[in-house]
Parts: C-alpha cells; structure tokens; sequence
C-alpha cells in the first residue's frame, strides 16, 4: 500500500496550467512545484513570466518554460498546441485557470443587463470555455499516454447560483451574463468530459468563491455575512484541492465540482 506522501507525489510528471501568471495560477504552480512537478506555463504576452519562474525555481527543484498566447484567438491556441505536442511526448496534468472575470476591464462587461456587449460575451465565451475544449481536445491524447492524466477547470460559484445583487451595492463592482454563462457551461462540460475520457483520464472542476483583492470593505463585509466561515478566500485556501485533485490521492475522483467557497453555496 502505497504512503501518503507516495498518493501526493508529481515528480517525473508535467502539468499545462492556463492563466499561469494571475494571482490564483501561481498558487497552483507553486503547489504542483512544491509537490515535484515540472511546469508549462501559459499567459498573455506581456505576463510575468520571468517573476514567477524565478520565485519557483528559486525554491523546488522542477524544469519550468513558457509559452505566451491569446487565447481568444484560435490561431494562437493552435499555435501554442502544436509547440505542446513537438515539445512533449506525455503531458499528466491540465488545469485551465486563465478566464476573463468580473473584474476585467472590458467594454459592455460591468454593465446593467441591457447593456452588456454581445461582443463581450463572444470573449468571455472563447476564453472562458472554447479555450477548455480546444486544449482538451488536442491535448487529450499525450495526456492519455501518461496514465496519470488529471485534467482540472476552474469554475465559480456564480456557475452554479445566481449573484445577489445587495452585495454590489455601492460597490462599483458586478456580474456579467456572460461569466456566470461561461462557468455554468464549464461545469457541465466538466462533468461530459468526465464520463468521455474514463477510463484514461479523470476531469474535475473547482469552483472558487469570492477571493479577498483589495475589494471595498462595504463588499467584503457584505460578502463575509453571507459566508459561513465569515470570510472571503486567499489563494492559499486552493493549494490543497489543487494538491488532491492533481495527484493520486484523488485516482477515484472524477467528474465532480468541488466548491471551495467558505459555505456560500451551502444556504
């Protein structure tokens, strides 16, 4: 019977992670480093890329690159695709972090309903939940061929309950159709996947609540109120589903969209 620590191991194994250099993509990083894993990162141009290579490499002793890609365009997620493949004959571990989010700058995005951009939510789509299927799709056999193969979305809880608009309020802050669309959609597709790809790989979804960026305290408290932990998230909160659900630990989990929200969802 294998140890715990033999369930948590990644080494000799190599995760994709989309979004990589947003706040909630290094935690995942520094967690699957932390556990032995090597890296691809994937981000626009213009990421941090060097920042964060540096602050893991600094700290495990895994092999990181990079890639820079749009990922509303399809080119250049065929692009970074095909790199992928000539690049790496396995691939164990996918997580699609990267997503356009309610704090996005966009144009017709934080909008009242009637006025959000049909524009905007044909990106928010293509990010949000085309760039899964295509990555998935093409990817999906050397991530067969490693016989760990764990692939991870990340969803919302606004993809499964609709927002209350009271804690908005006076906040400069929203909700856009299109993301809780998006992330609805991803957990179906998630659950699809799941029974699609068996036995070969296992697909999970985690979907966050709220996490604490410097929001107005008239947010935050409003926010904490509906929570039964009483707080809002950190990125550290998902270093250990991330740890579960990209290891062996999880080998009998699959299909499920776990919430990691402090029991917003629980009401």
């Amino acid at each position: 019977m294998r140890t715990l620590n033999q369930l948590m191991s990644l080494k000799g194994r190599i995760a994709l992670v989309t979004g990589a250099c947003g706040f909630l993509g290094q935690a995942i990083c520094e967690t699957l480093a932390e556990q032995g894993c090597d890296l691809i990162l994937l981000d626009l141009p213009g990421a941090k890329f060097q920042d964060l290579r540096d602050k893991i490499l600094n700290k495990y002793e895994v092999k990181v690159s990079s890639l820079k890609i749009d990922l509303e365009d399809s080119a250049s997620r065929s692009e970074a695709i095909a790199k992928i493949l000539k690049e790496n004959e396995t691939l164990s571990i996918l997580i699609n972090t990267a997503a356009l989010v309610s704090t996005t700058p966009l144009e017709g995005w934080i909008e009242p309903f009637e006025s959000q951009s049909l524009e905007t939510w044909d990106r928010a789509l293509n990010v949000n939940l085309s760039s899964v299927f295509h990555f998935t799709r093409d990817l999906f056999p050397i991530i067969k061929k490693s016989g760990h193969g764990s692939i991870i979305n990340i969803g919302s809880i606004y993809g499964v309950v609709a927002p209350d608009y009271s804690i908005y309020e006076s906040a400069g802050m929203g909700n856009p159709a299109a993301y809780a669309a998006s992330k609805g959609a991803l957990v179906q597709l998630t659950k699809w996947l799941s029974t699609t790809l068996a036995k070969d790989i296992r697909v999970n979804c985690v979907s966050p609540g709220g996490i604490l960026r410097g929001q107005p305290d008239s947010f935050v408290e409003k926010y904490k109120n509906k929570t039964p932990l009483q707080r809002m998230a950190t990125e550290e909160d998902f270093k250990g589903i991330i740890a579960y659900l990209a290891s062996d630990l999880s080998e009998y989990v699959t299909g499920q969209n776990i919430m990691v929200d402090g029991g917003w969802t629980t009401w």
